[in-house]
Parts: structure tokens; sequence; C-alpha cells
């Protein structure tokens, strides 16, 4: 029985459009492989396409340890190690005796995230177009061989570091033969990166982690400044630090301890009182406030008659650290200035002159302790005189 026309118009167009699907088909499909490629669902295929992932995640291993443990210097880790905590102690532990051998380490981890990202393409291609083999391999690799790792491990550098030091050490001593020359040719060129802090540096880190400089640091302004003007100490000398002698108060040896003398030593607050013999420059030594509690101010009594101590001399261009030792032993917490050049020394103590006013320098229990200042009022550090 014949079909009628409309059936038979319809069975004439049908092959076509399936002809035109199947070539569609195979026209996107040469686009992404090529007839040399291995096919897709096959087991090689799978096998090549496994080799490319752990090559991406291997390259993005190296990458990520090679920012990660290439900005940890010795010095932090040595930081960590002392003053971090129970976690961080051990990480530091770990990782210090691979960071030690920098050079090497960064030949090794640069080796083989290079040998990583040269093989990836090689693999692509026997599964992909040439076009997008290169395509692919350029994603992977800046996604997830390098954006991903090394903003991870910018972060977590020690904790990703702690956990691959093993395959670290196994890198490096598959790699020894290669690496440990160019290390050490690197080391002997370029040599070792000084870590440690100059004492400018010291005082400007100092002065980051202050309260005051709003980037959430913990000390105060009196820390910062204590721990400054400790580190000044070597390179500062007597001479910057003096108080002229014009500026100090002082008592003729000759004088008396009446009311007037006594209220002027108790409006100063000082605990201590320089004595000096005819001119305010030529110091004798000094006396103890405390020694006046048994001075009654209707007697008079002369200075000469009370308990002076022996002042030491110091050099004007002493340092002030040598100075703060000398202090230390407790012989005296004030000192004299003196002139290191011929005669023009303003401040002296005369050999004898404390025996010429029948005085014996002595030591009291104040002077045998270890309180270290430089004198009984922060307006005093050091006597002295600038012309």
């Amino acid at each position: 029985m014949p079909l009628p026309p409309t059936a038979q118009t319809s069975a004439l167009i049908s092959p076509p459009n399936t002809t035109a699907k199947m070539m569609s088909w195979n026209g996107a499909k040469d686009l992404v492989m090529t007839l040399d490629d291995i096919p897709f669902g096959t087991g090689s295929w799978y096998l090549y396409a496994g080799v490319s992932c752990l090559l991406v995640l291997f390259a993005g291993i190296m990458s990520g340890l090679t920012l990660g443990l290439m900005s940890l210097n010795l010095v932090d880790l040595e930081i960590l190690q002392r003053s971090g905590s129970p976690t961080e102690k051990k990480q530091a532990a770990k990782i210090l005796p691979v960071v030690q051998k920098q050079h090497q380490l960064l030949v090794t981890l640069l080796l083989c995230n290079a040998c990583a990202m040269e093989a990836l393409p090689l693999y692509l291609d026997k599964l992909f177009h040439p076009v997008v083999a290169v395509v692919l391999s350029v994603t992977f690799v800046l996604l997830f061989g390098e954006i991903i790792p090394q903003s991870i491990c910018s972060r977590y550098g020690i904790s990703v570091g702690a956990n691959f030091v093993w395959l670290v050490r196994i890198l490096m001593i598959i790699c020894y033969p290669i690496a440990y020359p160019i290390g050490r040719v690197l080391d002997k060129v370029l040599g070792h990166s000084d870590d440690l802090f100059r004492r400018a540096q010291l005082k400007a880190l100092v002065s980051i982690h202050g309260q005051e400089a709003g980037k959430g640091g913990e000390l105060t302004h009196d820390e910062t400044t204590i721990i400054s003007g400790a580190l000044d100490l070597t390179e500062k000398t007597a001479e910057e630090a003096m108080t002229p002698i014009e500026s100090t108060f002082s008592l003729d040896v000759n004088s008396n301890l009446d009311w007037e003398a006594i209220g002027k030593i108790l409006a100063r607050g000082h605990s201590r009182v320089p004595i000096y013999s005819e001119n305010p420059k030529n110091i004798i030594g000094l006396l103890l406030v405390k020694s006046l509690l048994t001075v009654r101010a209707e007697a008079e009594i002369p200075v000469s008659a009370v308990s002076i101590r022996r002042m030491p001399r110091v050099p004007a261009d002493m340092p002030l650290y040598d100075i703060l030792n000398e202090f230390q032993k407790g012989s005296s917490h004030l000192a004299a200035v003196v002139r290191s050049k011929g005669k023009s020394n303003l401040l002296t103590i005369p050999d004898g002159a404390l025996s010429k006013h029948g005085q014996t320098p002595k030591k009291s229990a104040e002077d045998d302790g270890h309180s270290v200042r430089f004198s009984g009022s922060p307006r005093e550090p050091l006597l002295g005189s600038k012309r």
C-alpha cells in the first residue's frame, strides 16, 4: 500500500537531520580532541587525567611551600621556639633545621615546581587538542598551582610547612645531586641574609608596637620609653645626659645647717645634696639627706660636722652604660662629670679634700644596696658643667 504524500516527505527529510547532528557533534569533538588523543572513557584516559591532577596539586604544594618556608627567617623561628605557644614551638622546631639550608631548600622547591609544571602540558596533550591543553594547563597552574596555594601559605606558612616538612626532606634527598651544588655556590656568592636587627631597627620596632602608634601594639608609653632609653645607653655619653652644675642645688662645706639651709634641702626634695668647698665647681662629696634626721636646726651644726660621702668622678666621654654598671656596684648613685683634656676640668674631687675637713668617707646601708638610678631626682641625672 503506497504511503501518503505527507508520510513520504517526512521519511525523506528525517535522515538528513540525523546526519547534521552527527556532523555537529564530530565538529565540536574535533575542537577538543584530535584523532591521536586517547579516547574519552578508557582506562588510559582516566590514568592520564589523574596524573595531570596530581601534577597540578604537587605544583601547588611546591609553590606554596616556596612562599611559606622562604618567608620565614631564622630569627622569627627562634623567637617562636622560645616564646610561642606549645603548638608553635613544635612547628618551629620541625621547620628550623630545614630552613637553615636556605639556598638548597630554595633550589629543591623551585626544581620540583618547574618539573611538575613542565610535565603537565605533556599529559594534557594526550587527552585534548593542543590549544585546549595549553589553555587548561595555564588555567590550572595559575589558579590551583599559584593563587590558591600562595594565598593559604602566606597566611598559614608555619602550619603548612610543619605538616609538609616530611615531604620537603624527601625531596631534598632526591634532588640532592642538583640542589646541593647549586645551593653551595649561592652560599658562597650571595652569603646568608643578616636576620638580626640593628639597634636603630629595634628602636623603630619597639615604637611601632607601642599603643601610641595605633597599630594594635600592647606596649605603653612608659615601656617604649624605657626600652628605647636602654638601647641608647651605649651610644650616649655622660656629657650628653648630665645636668649643668649651675642648675643643681649644692651646699658649701663651711656653711651651717640652720633653719634656712634645712628648709632649702626639704624644698628641693632630693635624697642627696652635693657638697663643695669654696667654689661650687669644686665638688668634694655628697650629703645624704636622711643623715640629717638627728640634726637640730637650732644648733646650727656646720656641714663639715656631718658624714659626707665620696662622690665618684667620671670622664665626660664615658658611655652611660658603663656608668650604670658603676652605679650597680652600690658605691654611689651620683657622679661628677669631669673634662678629660688638659686642665679644663670643671668638677674635681681633690685627693684628701674630705680628710682636710676631718671626714672619712663611709658607706651607708643605702650605698651598699643595688638600687640603680642616676640621682635622687629625675632632674639630676648627673652632675657636670658645659661650656
